[in-house]
């Protein structure tokens, strides 16, 4: 019996995703670069299942079924060049590779062309979840060649996650690099979630004096209202994890956080197309400033703690923390959900943003309770430029909007950083502000470098210039 999918990369997510493939009635090649590593699979998680191995790419592509879909789980870059390169040989037209790892979308448009002008078909498609993700239910975005999608496409959602209505977490998003694009832009909101997280938690922690304990039984709270989420769920759970000496275990770990670049793609394409991804991109500046661990402890020394921190109700504050939060997490995706308004115009992408905020109703990392609210905000107008220009979404920030500035200033005030709450509300208030300090920076443009100016007394798209000095 041939295999209707292979998958070459056994690393724990290649793994995962051949036995979910496996456990809904799939048969799953295997190969690994490491030959001992296909062995250890079979031996050990994939023992007694369908799943057959290669010790070479000729014996691997010979078990395949025709047209032969192929996934590739390495890591991204030049790796993924490479695998391709060495897989031509025994690839025939109307085949199928799918690139299921972390590429810039730059790349995976690139290799769509590449390979389509060699009459093979490719998919990068995006996929959140994990480890666990992988094994149980991820989010899949797909996009690339759409000729391909009918053959993967029974695969795929059978393996992806549920939303509550049974829906399966993955469909087709778009041509191109469109999937890995929406990935990243899943990644970057990922960014501006857990640093939003990370701010409020240092809030409570520090400012209210919340316990440990308190911390815990406040997220798990959240965590059955408006605030509904995977992060909140398992920031809770953090809370109350202790170590083998029965010490919290966060209060353990070094305060320097990692990154693996696709919050950094995501501010530089906002950057590029000239879109005020705010929130995001100090999520990843603050990730950044965390790394600079001992220059921070040498300032701490030097500039001392504030002298006079505000002293709050807790109960009271607490509640101002939550609206807050949700405040600044609808900009944070607001904003997402803008960049990829302005890629689609730029790339001539058809992206459908209600399908994108079902994709994430489960299985990935920002899976929340709202992206139900923002799927309705695009069926009621799929042409919406901002979900801050939605009713539902203006009726929550309004609600909260008095709770969001209070936290933000008291922190401020009392020398808590809170990058991405104030950079959401900066936004916000730039974002709803009629008339902006802009006329002064085209004033002093045109003064130094007779850039010009247009005229509110004058049509849009007239320049004017002043030789300011006369």
């Amino acid at each position: 019996m041939e295999a209707d999918i292979g998958m070459i990369g056994l690393a724990v997510m290649g793994q995962n995703l051949v036995m979910n493939m496996n456990d809904h009635g799939f048969k799953v090649a295997v190969f690994n670069r490491t030959v001992s590593k296909v062995d250890d699979f079979l031996a050990g998680p994939a023992k007694n299942s369908k799943v057959v191995g290669a010790h070479t790419l000729k014996d691997f592509f010979a078990q395949l079924k025709r047209p032969r879909k192929v996934m590739l789980m390495v890591k991204a870059g030049a790796p993924v060049d490479e695998l391709i390169e060495e897989c031509l040989p025994f690839l025939q037209k109307g085949d199928i590779l799918i690139d299921g790892g972390n590429s810039h979308y730059v790349d995976t448009d690139r290799r769509e062309k590449e390979l389509s002008a060699k009459g093979i078909f490719f998919i990068g498609a995006g996929i959140s979840g994990g480890e666990e993700g992988a094994r149980h239910g991820p989010s899949i975005m797909p996009g690339g060649s759409k000729e391909a999608w009918p053959f993967v496409k029974p695969i795929f959602q059978a393996i992806a996650a549920k939303a509550d209505d049974g829906s399966p977490c993955c469909e087709w998003v778009g041509d191109g690099g469109a999937g890995h694009y929406v990935k990243m832009i899943h990644n970057g909101i990922e960014y501006g979630d857990m640093q939003l997280i990370s701010e409020v938690y240092q809030v409570l922690r520090d400012l209210v004096g919340c316990s440990s304990k308190e911390l815990q039984q406040t997220f798990s709270d959240w965590n059955k209202g408006e605030l509904n989420s995977y992060l909140i769920e398992i920031t809770a759970h953090i809370f109350g994890f202790r170590d083998t000496d029965g010490n919290l275990l966060l209060d353990k770990i070094l305060d320097v956080a990692g990154q693996k670049g696709t919050g950094k793609w995501t501010g530089i394409s906002a950057l590029d197309l000239g879109i005020p991804v705010t929130l995001i991109a100090e999520a990843v500046f603050a990730r950044c400033l965390s790394s600079l661990k001992e220059e921070r402890i040498q300032a701490s020394v030097l500039y001392g703690a504030p002298k006079n921190p505000l002293r709050v109700d807790k109960e009271f504050f607490v509640d101002k923390v939550r609206d807050a939060l949700y405040a600044a997490k609808i900009v944070s995706y607001a904003q997402g959900f803008m960049l990829m308004r302005a890629a689609a115009t730029e790339m001539k992408w058809n992206l459908n943003f209600g399908n994108i905020a079902l994709l994430w109703r489960g299985g990935c990392i920002i899976r929340s309770r709202f992206l139900g609210d923002i799927q309705k905000a695009y069926l009621q107008k799929t042409d919406l430029s901002s979900l801050l220009l939605d009713p539902f979404f203006h009726r929550e920030i309004s609600r909260c909007l008095e709770g969001w500035r209070n936290v933000t200033a008291v922190a401020i005030q009392s020398g808590i950083p809170v990058p991405t709450l104030a950079a959401g509300l900066t936004f916000l208030d730039g974002y709803t502000c009629a008339r902006l300090p802009a006329n002064l920076i085209q004033a002093q443009r045109d003064f130094f470098g007779a850039h010009t100016y247009e005229r509110v007394d004058q049509p849009r798209g007239k320049f004017f210039h002043t030789e300011w000095m006369n």
